[in-house]
């Protein structure tokens, strides 16, 4: 069982044979071109544009905006739907709207589409809930008749590998079963299972059985089967799980390249994946990292704003790097535990946000975090938990809301803070992902409608990147 595995050495990454990559790439690129279908990924909160540049990220999904991104040129565009900070009940109703929406844009647009349900490289978030819903509108409003799920959480810039069915999370030079990390111990989204096959029963509750879950082998993928795996597609019916092993890109590339051979013969799946697959399936180039001349408008002497709300101990470890910049920043801690005095956050935000200004205008960049030390209300109750995250994360990211001066650059540490400062604070409807400022940290440069138009806005998950990521980034843009 999950619980008993061992940690791995990051060597076992380099023991398996090293396959033809070229001749990987051009039958990847043979069947991509074959897929006429228009690629709608379902973001659970910013980050899963982690690994793309030049698509649409839109923030809203009203008919008129999907059918927006189905008559977009390119072949993939994201929604927003920032789900994870939703409850159950409002994630149900979402996705219903979602998928009634997708299936009637698609039909004024005349396109047919694949839908990515992207959730958190660690397997957070509201699974299998999402793809459900998914399922259950998308076959009532189209007809299509879905085969199976795509399981594929592999995310090399963060350190999310698939051996063996497990799925590791690295820490250092080791890699640690995802079922024994923090991640695991979510107090809305926890589980216990590392191996996939074991995941899916858990998360459903007994109703996919791991013994039936179809799993495609890294030795498959690396030996170049795709004939072989497209076959295991095929062979797969009644919504039943796929577990997808991978540790490097080219992976994913076999993969899609049989992916696409059981797409075009007539089977249909709906994917729940992390950020890598987008990149695959979507033909998305490599771009080298963003530089300063990108990020930073010239003769702006403000100072910037980075805000920190993630409390997993990867952010708290970054943001202790952080202080030991070689450049001057204020850090100001906002105290969310006042969210139990009547009143009591809406006067932390006023407090925040007038030391923060007068320190901008001065041409100081500002880091603002929410206090450290772990915070528990009194329930056991999921829902409740959430709702009173959401009621901090929505004073958190008010200050950049009620911010007069644009700063030289914002920064937005944590996944539900840097969608919260996308959608509520700088008010972003459409925005275009520029690329990434660091391995799997993207940049979107906001759209003219936004409370800062124009800006380069930088989405920091939480738990990615190394212990001076953080440092280095916010570095890179005050040099």
């Amino acid at each position: 069982m999950s619980n008993t595995l061992e940690p791995l050495s990051v060597s076992v990454l380099s023991g398996f044979p090293e396959p033809d990559r070229a001749s990987v790439r051009r039958a990847y690129e043979q069947e991509l071109s074959r897929l006429n279908r228009k690629i709608v990924v379902l973001d659970d909160d910013p980050t899963g544009i982690q690994t793309v540049h030049d698509v649409s990220v839109y923030t809203d999904w009203k008919k008129e905006t999907l059918l927006e991104g189905f008559r977009e040129k390119g072949s993939m565009f994201f929604v927003l739907t920032n789900s994870r900070g939703f409850t159950v009940e409002q994630t149900r109703v979402a996705h219903r709207e979602i998928a009634q929406n997708i299936a009637a844009a698609a039909k004024a647009a005349g396109s047919d589409f694949l839908v990515v349900s992207r959730g958190d490289s660690t397997l957070r978030g509201h699974y299998p809930l999402e793809t459900q819903t998914l399922r259950q509108i998308l076959e009532a409003e189209t007809g299509k008749a879905f085969d199976g799920e795509i399981i594929l959480p592999f995310f090399k810039e963060g350190g999310r590998f698939t051996i063996g069915n497990v799925h590791y999370v690295r820490d250092g030079d080791r890699l640690i079963p995802a079922g024994q990390t923090e991640f695991a111990k979510d107090r809305s989204f926890g589980y216990r299972s590392s191996d996939l096959t074991e995941w899916c029963e858990e998360k459903t509750q007994g109703a996919y059985p791991a013994k039936e879950v179809t799993c495609i082998s890294l030795e498959d993928l690396r030996a170049g089967k795709v004939d072989s795996i497209a076959e295991q597609l095929k062979a797969v019916s009644g919504f039943q799980k796929v577990v997808v092993n991978a540790i490097d890109y080219c992976d994913v590339e076999v993969f899609c390249t049989a992916f696409i051979k059981a797409v075009l013969s007539g089977r249909e799946f709906l994917f729940r994946s992390a950020a890598a697959l987008t990149k695959v399936l979507g033909g998305v180039p490599d771009k080298p990292l963003l530089t300063k001349e990108e990020l930073v408008e010239p003769g702006n002497v403000n100072g910037g704003i980075v805000l920190v709300g993630s409390h997993v101990n990867k952010t708290t470890l970054q943001m202790e790097e952080l202080r030991r910049s070689k450049f001057p920043i204020a850090f100001l801690e906002f105290n969310q535990h006042l969210v139990l005095v009547k009143g009591g956050l809406a006067g932390e935000v006023d407090r925040v946000v007038a030391l923060a200004e007068e320190r901008i205008r001065n041409g100081q960049t500002v880091a603002v975090y929410t206090r450290r030390d772990r915070f528990d209300l009194p329930t056991d109750d999921p829902d409740e938990q959430l709702r009173v995250s959401v009621e901090i994360s929505d004073a958190v990211t008010s200050i950049v809301g009620k911010l007069s001066v644009r700063p030289n650059f914002i920064i937005a540490k944590g996944g539900i803070t840097s969608s919260d400062v996308g959608t509520k604070a700088l008010h972003v409807r459409r925005a275009t992902v520029m690329g990434q400022i660091q391995p799997g940290i993207p940049v979107w440069m906001t759209g003219a409608e936004s409370k800062f138009p124009n800006m380069p806005y930088i989405i920091f998950p939480g738990n990615v990147g190394e212990q001076d990521t953080l440092r280095k980034a916010v570095e890179l843009l005050m040099q």
